[in-house]
């Protein structure tokens, strides 16, 4: 018999068991864990592997983003939420429950509400042949045809990226037009525009996307890369300092922030920013 490592043990889940164990994209997780839900470690050849505490945040996380709840909101939810959590899932399986401003969870009789800020969601946790299930506590209701067509308008406009690049922005803006709150369709979006040399439409791109999605830190992020770009530095640090009032612990944003600090000479700044780039990076 061949033991699993202490990482495997601790972290037994692989990105593509938690894809699909969730059901979500690839896409879809990396924007979760970019925007700082969960911090999944690394295995050999860096591959990430994930908790029992790292997959039922990312469902709550998912959730939520599509319940349009404002991300600086979600992020405080969670971190509560995640110190309740037990390491590994309880044989007797976890409820977690939210509504209004207080999130209930329950194992066997035991039952805790930490105080997390108003959420909506309700699923079950419950062990399944070593790994994970959840199970809905109610009827979802029926998604609207707009929605479902909707979901399958972003998926496609991925898969085109890579084949069909003016395919892909045209269901991107299509998607937009149908839904101009829909964060991602922005950010998938305004990366292939900077990536085509087009950082000016980016900028205006992101613009039109923090007019219905002020709370997403990964937005601004984003615009400030592309105000990079443009040599727009003022600019560029203004959004990089609204991300990080969102977001305070997006190490990128403080690394970035550090060196356009340092280039426009302002070493206290930048010092500020270098330090809490280096606190945040993992311990060996």
């Amino acid at each position: 018999m061949t033991n699993s490592s202490p990482l495997e043990s601790t972290h037994p889940y692989t990105l593509r068991g938690v894809r699909q164990m969730l059901g979500l994209t690839r896409h879809a997780v990396s924007k979760l864990i970019e925007l700082g839900f969960v911090d999944p470690s690394r295995g050999p050849g860096r591959a990430l592997r994930f908790s029992f505490r790292d997959v039922v945040l990312l469902r709550s996380a998912h959730d939520l983003r599509v319940a349009r709840i404002p991300t600086r909101q979600i992020l405080r939810s969670l971190r509560r939420l995640r110190d309740t959590l037990p390491p590994e899932v309880p044989v007797s399986g976890l409820r977690i429950t939210a509504a209004g401003d207080r999130i209930t969870v329950r194992e066997e009789n035991a039952q805790w509400e930490p105080d997390t800020g108003q959420l909506v969601m309700d699923f079950s946790v419950a062990p399944s042949t070593g790994s994970v299930s959840f199970i809905s506590q109610r009827a979802a209701e029926p998604a609207t045809p707009e929605s479902d067509d909707l979901e399958d308008l972003f998926e496609t406009a991925e898969e085109l990226e890579a084949s069909d690049p003016t395919a892909a922005e045209d269901t991107y803006r299509l998607i937009l037009e149908q839904d101009p709150a829909h964060a991602h369709a922005y950010l998938n979006l305004g990366f292939m525009l900077c990536e085509a040399g087009r950082s000016r439409e980016a900028v205006a791109l992101y613009d039109e996307g923090l007019a219905h999605c002020p709370d997403d830190p990964l937005m601004h992020y984003n615009r400030a890369v592309a105000l990079e770009d443009l040599g727009r530095v003022a600019a560029a640090l203004a959004s990089y300092e609204e991300c990080l009032r969102l977001q305070p612990d997006f190490a990128d944003a403080h690394q970035n922030a550090g060196l356009l600090y340092a280039h426009a000479g302002q070493k206290q700044m930048a010092i500020r920013h270098f330090s809490a780039f280096r606190r945040l990076q993992p311990r060996v």
